[in-house]
């Protein structure tokens, strides 16, 4: 009788798990701001998701966001949750994309947030730049309810996200990441790269990329000043650069913008010194000699921090308003007025 009692409730359970997991469909992303709109629209149109049978379970923290995301799109099957802990409950993956470590780690850890929804059913993976620490945290949280983490953060801003062409850096649950790398992480990107099973070599990666990326602006910014205040043509200038060995996609897109004041907001100058910081503190911490990249990061602090100027919500081009304010050619004086 023992025996069969344990047999009886050994396939009860099985069958129990078997219907969950059968009940459970559909794609959850937390996020639709400058970066998870584009992302999330890239699963609907290209087929990931967005259909009766596999629907897209949204959560912004501004609502409205979500509203708007699903008017725009009214041809996909898209459900708007009321708290992160649902969109989760509610698909057996989800995708985070928060802009800031707090809003990450509020929506992380709130008592209706990502964690609470988390079971033995659920995988995340999370696109955000954030601290190494807060991704091991975050990994550790998810797998001691059962489930799976795929630290996943984005090289790339607004646009690539836009048309699915930003590259993924991934560290986590390597079979999560074989499941998505060509059903999910392939729309949405151009290339998926894997570093370790090991949480935080993702987000050691970005941020060796974007703190070179700030690096290379604030650099351009400081060229293009040289070349007003001696009084070079700055549009020549950058033809001359895109010309040669040096050139980059980065100065083709940010150097006709800086130099006509043009900072619509494409990665945000406080989310961009944000990276930058935290890879000189990753810096130290190796004790890497890193003063070129120290001094971009200052710069960009003096220009997040300038009540006057006030572009730490444009984008990150902006430090070029910065570099013009500290000069004292007489172009840059000009240019102040």
């Amino acid at each position: 009788l023992l025996v069969a009692s344990c047999i009886f409730h050994r396939k009860h359970r099985y069958r129990h798990s078997f219907s969950k997991l059968k009940m459970t469909t559909g794609i959850g992303f937390i996020g639709i701001g400058i970066m998870g709109e584009g992302m999330a629209a890239r699963l609907l149109t290209e087929s990931i998701a967005g259909t009766k049978e596999q629907p897209l379970y949204i959560w912004n923290r501004t609502k409205s966001k979500c509203v708007e995301f699903k008017e725009r799109l009214p041809d996909y099957e898209i459900v708007i949750k009321d708290t992160a802990k649902e969109v989760v409950e509610a698909a057996p993956l989800t995708y985070c994309m928060l802009s800031t470590p707090e809003a990450s780690k509020a929506v992380f850890e709130g008592e209706a947030g990502v964690l609470a929804g988390v079971s033995e059913f659920s995988s995340i993976v999370d696109c955000a730049t954030l601290a190494e620490e807060d991704m091991e945290r975050m990994n550790d949280s998810v797998i001691s309810k059962g489930g799976r983490f795929l630290e996943a953060p984005v090289s790339g801003s607004k646009a690539p996200a836009a048309n699915g062409s930003l590259i993924f850096l991934c560290a986590g649950s390597k079979p999560l990441f074989e499941e998505v790398k060509d059903n999910g992480l392939n729309v949405m990107g151009k290339a998926s790269h894997f570093f370790s099973e090991e949480v935080g070599f993702g987000t050691r990666s970005k941020l060796v990329v974007n703190s070179l990326m700030g690096t290379m602006v604030a650099a351009l910014g400081e060229a293009l000043a040289l070349a007003e205040n001696v009084g070079l043509d700055p549009t020549t200038m950058i033809e001359v650069i895109g010309q040669g060995a040096i050139t980059s996609p980065v100065f083709g897109l940010k150097g006709p913008k800086m130099i006509v004041g043009d900072h619509s907001t494409n990665f945000p100058l406080k989310h961009a010194h944000k990276d930058m910081k935290l890879a000189s503190e990753m810096a130290k911490q190796a004790n890497v000699e890193y003063s070129v990249m120290d001094k971009a990061e200052e710069l960009f602090s003096r220009a997040r921090e300038d009540s006057e100027l006030k572009v730490a919500d444009q984008d990150f081009s902006a430090v070029f308003e910065r570099i013009h304010k500290e000069s004292e050619g007489q172009f840059s004086k000009k240019r102040k007025l």
